[in-house]
């Protein structure tokens, strides 16, 4: 991993978008555009919307929202906004129909600030869980898993994307941090079980493994909802701490993403020149 001078380097002011979601596509996406233009405003240049923030999120609501990500409506929508904005856009998730075979897909899809879409990430993990009494939800009922990690360049540096519960498999931050990637960004809707567990948890866990930013982006919360998200939309730095958070409430939070400040936690605690691959795998280099 390099550790290399960053001073020439523009900083990347990353911003959160905390989204109400509603049953109204239309109206989900005049909210997102206005507060992606409210982030700019303030400076942002890289701007992050929540997982599912076109649609309720839920595997009856997911056929019935998705959409073909080379004309719909959503992903129009998303390169207006990088456009309008000028800046960098993660454009949360939408749920995708891919017209070729038919299967829908949980997607990411991220745009530069001319508003060509630059990468694209389909959820490789399915949120299949079961906690008795709490919480069952199975996303593989509606949804078909993406196949490959995406990271994509900027001027700021290398940044990979993952989708929600692909954050508790370690090994998507891992390759990211040993490819070069200085930040880790998830749109993610845990909810009010797994929420309070783990969603900060996880967060610091990948950020001070990788010694790189990590941010979790949420949908705000709503209790008429069938889903209730937990929100708290994170950012947290190279060296596990948190550097800006919310509480469920719509909203927007900013941080500076300061690669000189990574590089130096970089050289004091060296871990990535301390590996012991005689060991074990170097993952990044592992085929699968």
């Amino acid at each position: 991993m390099s550790t290399s001078s960053s001073s020439n380097t523009p900083t990347c002011k990353l911003a959160l978008v905390q989204l109400h979601v509603t049953a109204d596509k239309d109206a989900n996406l005049a909210n997102a555009r206005n507060h992606v233009l409210e982030a700019a405003s303030k400076g942002a240049n890289l701007i992050v919307l929540p997982e599912c923030f076109n649609s309720p999120y839920g595997t009856s609501f997911f056929p019935e929202y998705a959409e073909s990500i080379s004309d719909g409506p959503s992903v129009k929508a998303l390169s207006a906004m990088a456009k309008d904005a000028k800046a960098y856009l993660i454009g949360g998730s939408i749920p995708e129909r891919d017209p070729k075979d038919n299967k829908v897909y949980n997607t990411c899809t991220i745009y530069n600030p001319q508003g060509e879409r630059i990468a694209t990430h389909r959820k490789v993990h399915l949120f299949d869980i079961d906690v008795p009494g709490k919480i069952r939800f199975q996303e593989s009922e509606t949804l078909t898993a993406g196949n490959q990690l995406t990271h994509f360049d900027t001027e700021y540096g290398k940044i990979g994307v993952g989708i929600c519960y692909d954050i508790r498999f370690p090994e998507l931050a891992m390759i990211a941090a040993r490819q070069g990637c200085f930040a880790m960004i998830y749109p993610g809707a845990f909810n009010m079980t797994t929420g309070p567990l783990h969603w900060e948890l996880l967060q610091r866990a990948r950020a001070v493994d990788n010694q790189m930013y990590v941010a979790a982006c949420s949908p705000a919360r709503d209790l008429t909802a069938g889903y209730h998200a937990w929100g708290h939309s994170t950012v947290v730095g190279p060296g596990g701490g948190v550097l800006k958070t919310m509480d469920e409430k719509q909203g927007i939070i900013y941080a500076d993403l300061e690669l000189e400040a990574m590089n130096e936690l970089r050289r004091n605690i060296p871990v990535y020149s301390q590996r012991r691959f005689d060991l074990y795998a170097d993952v990044s280099k592992a085929k699968p």
